[in-house]
């Protein structure tokens, strides 16, 4: 397959143009797929910025969708119930290592139980002697923001489906939580207000590392690849036809 035009010949080969129909879909496809990433980053840090600024709405009894609730600032009254607490590990905060306690709170009126993330206490000289923490009796109201953990969860924690209770736990696993005690949870964790009084501790919460920009970045990236493909293509498929003619009269006239 040749084509001439100006003075430049477009001589493809089929292997070349096989790589640019594989290669181009597919980077192209891969940017998109990061672009489209940033664009819901964004969208769930803009929910995020807005529901710090709301006033807080009263949490439902009945959470039938409680993927609509995520990050919004709620309110809910209870009595905290210490016997199911758990301290998540590995937790950092201005580069110290420790724990974040998170607590059932009995809901008022309900025999619900909802997990409250009170926030960050530093560990022991030993790290495997849990942090002396109080936790204030009676009715609180509770303020804070709605957070899902996430159901992809990779741990190097052996025996997570043991019937002995552990109270340090490697990551916020709500399946294993809800089957591993004998009360009620809802399947969300509040993040417990920064100027709540309700018995918090540490709480400089933020949105984890969401890179954005890194996804914006790959996708111009992989699109670039795209258009690399294309120039590397033409740039091996056209050649100039004057030169091919001017070597071939070089050669004719040595003979």
């Amino acid at each position: 397959m040749q084509f001439r035009c100006s003075g430049y010949q477009f001589t493809p080969t089929w292997q070349g143009l096989l790589i640019l129909v594989i290669c181009v879909p597919l980077f192209i496809k891969l940017g998109l797929w990061q672009y489209n990433k940033a664009q819901l980053r964004q969208e769930i840090q803009s929910s995020y910025n807005s529901s710090l600024e709301n006033e807080a709405l009263a949490l439902p009894q009945l959470l039938d969708n409680p993927e609509a609730w995520r990050y919004k600032k709620v309110k809910v009254t209870g009595t905290y119930d210490t016997t199911h607490q758990i301290f998540l590990d590995n937790q950092v905060e201005n580069s110290l290592a420790g724990f974040h306690v998170v607590t059932p709170l009995k809901i008022n009126h309900s025999n619900h139980y909802l997990l409250v993330n009170r926030g960050w206490v530093a560990g022991g000289a030993n790290h495997n002697d849990l942090p002396a923490i109080e936790t204030p009796g009676g009715m609180h109201e509770i303020i804070g923001l709605v957070w899902l953990p996430s159901k992809k969860i990779f741990t190097l924690e052996k025996n997570t489906h043991s019937t002995d209770w552990n109270p340090v736990w490697q990551h916020m696993d709500m399946e294993r939580y809800q089957k591993s005690v004998p009360i009620q949870v809802l399947p969300f964790v509040i993040k417990l207000d920064a100027k709540s009084n309700a018995g918090g501790f540490v709480r400089n919460w933020q949105l984890p590392a969401e890179k954005i920009a890194t996804n914006i970045g790959y996708a111009y990236q992989w699109f670039g690849f795209s258009m690399a493909s294309i120039l590397i293509f033409l740039f091996t498929s056209i050649k100039k036809t004057g030169s091919t003619q001017t070597k071939q009269v070089m050669a004719h006239d040595k003979n």
